[in-house]
C-alpha cells in the first residue's frame, strides 16, 4: 500500500445531491449500501472476519470549497475501512470546533476505533439526511484507490451523512472503493 500521511487530506470538493434523486443513483446492489439507514460500520463487519480502521490523517483544517460553508476550521479525520486487510471504504469526517471542544476525549481518542461505533452507540448523536455523489475515474479518490492497487475502471460512488448533536452538526462521507463494489456485487449473486 503506497498511501502515506504526507498526502493528507485526500478528500476533494465535489457536488453532492439528495439521495431522493434515485434516477441518478447506480442501478446495482451498491444503491442499497449508499442508502442504508443504519451504521455502515456494522454492515461492513458482517462481510468479513477482520475489520480494521487505518487512519490516513487527522487535524484541524479548513473544509474544502463548498464542503461546510458555515465553518472556518474543522477537525478533519480521514480513514480507510478495511475488511480482511482490503480497503473497502474511504471515510472523511468533519467535526465543527464547538462539538470537538465539547467531546474532545471521544473524537481525539478514537485512534483506530471506528467512528460509527461512537455515533450509533449514543443517543445524543442523531443521524440525519444522506446525500450521494459520483467520483470520476480521474478524481483524487480514484488516484487513492489506484495507489491501493485497486483498478478504477468505473466511477466511484459515495454518500455523506449529517449527524446532529445538540446545535452542532458533523459530516461523515464514505466513498466505496472498487474492491467494495466488486465484493458487494458478488455478495448479491449468492
Amino acid at each position: 500500500m503506497n498511501v502515506t500521511s504526507l498526502s493528507f487530506p485526500y478528500g476533494e470538493s465535489i457536488q453532492w445531491f439528495c439521495a431522493d434523486s434515485a434516477d441518478k443513483l447506480p442501478q446495482s446492489p451498491l444503491k442499497d449500501w449508499l442508502l442504508a439507514p443504519g451504521s455502515l460500520t456494522q454492515k461492513l463487519k458482517t462481510c468479513c472476519n477482520q475489520f480494521e480502521v487505518k487512519v490516513l490523517g487527522e487535524g484541524q483544517l479548513a473544509p474544502l470549497e463548498g464542503e461546510y460553508p458555515q465553518q472556518g476550521l474543522v477537525w478533519i479525520r480521514e480513514v480507510l475501512l478495511c475488511l480482511d486487510t482490503i480497503p473497502w471504504v474511504f471515510a472523511r469526517t468533519l467535526i465543527p470546533q464547538t462539538l470537538l471542544s465539547e467531546r474532545q476525549a471521544d473524537f481525539l481518542g478514537l485512534g483506530t476505533r471506528p467512528l460509527g461505533e461512537l455515533l450509533f452507540s449514543q443517543d445524543n448523536f442523531i443521524p440525519g439526511r444522506i446525500e450521494v455523489a459520483r467520483f470520476e475515474t480521474c478524481s483524487r479518490l480514484a488516484q487513492l484507490a489506484a495507489s491501493l492497487d485497486q483498478s478504477v475502471e468505473d466511477e466511484l460512488w459515495g454518500r455523506r451523512r449529517y449527524f446532529h448533536h445538540g446545535h452542532d452538526e458533523m459530516i461523515v462521507s464514505e466513498i466505496f472503493l472498487p474492491a467494495a463494489v466488486q465484493a458487494i456485487e458478488a455478495l448479491n449473486k449468492r
